[in-house]
């Protein structure tokens, strides 16, 4: 398979991207690549409120693989079969994401460009594949979900000062602070002297957590 297009998103690296799809309002933006610039081929897409990704861990893509791996969620320290989780560490790097389809528009160089929110992609990630979300078909909010399940205030409390804060663009200030809502450290590090460094667009965000707080004491313009 080749990719036809690529996500633009406010993650340049890895650490701080939500662990799962929808659960950030965080924007990003659908090029396609050049032989794929064609109107025709989004037509009625418009229609659909969510869309399926189908993506490649392009940062995770290796020889070997193993069947069980560590997933965050158990604290990085119980093995899962690999295909019981989401993990990128797989047989094959895909990644399937649904995410909120905003609003499609023609450029002139780019042709079609597909805004999104709530993707869980790093920038830059190669699309393999588009496809309608059906509603009456893909959701079924009464399934179980295993060892995923999260109770509700899980979320952390953020604290920012507003000096800080408005150092972002204001369409970028409640990603932000949501993003880091939900704790973006691994779930295995719990050190409350340690000051943490998080890309987030064209931004470096310091902060540090104990407990249900992270505390953000800088953003530096990089």
């Amino acid at each position: 398979m080749t990719p036809i297009a690529h996500i633009e998103t406010c993650f340049p690296t890895k650490f701080g991207i939500p662990r799962q799809a929808g659960i950030v309002d965080t924007p990003g933006r659908i090029v396609f690549e050049t032989q794929y610039r064609v109107a025709e081929a989004v037509r009625g897409l418009e229609g659909f409120d969510y869309i399926w990704l189908i993506w490649q861990f392009s940062e995770t893509v290796r020889d070997e693989w193993s069947p069980t791996v560590r997933p965050p969620r158990l604290g990085g320290n119980e093995r899962i079969g690999v295909f019981a989780t989401r993990s990128p560490f797989r047989p094959n790097p895909v990644g399937l994401s649904s995410v909120k389809l905003l609003k499609i528009e023609q450029d002139y160089q780019l042709g079609p460009v597909l805004y999104v929110s709530g993707a869980d992609l790093m920038d830059g990630t190669p699309i393999y594949d588009i496809k309608p979300y059906l509603p009456y078909a893909d959701s079924h909010p009464d399934a179980r979900s295993g060892f995923a399940t999260r109770p509700a205030e899980w979320l952390m409390e953020v604290v920012c000062p507003p000096a800080l804060l408005s150092l972002l663009p204001p369409d970028m200030q409640q990603p932000l602070l949501d993003v880091l809502a939900h704790d973006p450290r691994p779930q295995y590090q719990h050190d409350p002297g340690r000051i943490y460094g998080m890309a987030f667009s064209d931004y470096e965000v310091r902060f540090c957590a104990n407990d249900m707080q992270i505390t953000v004491v800088d953003i530096l313009h990089v």
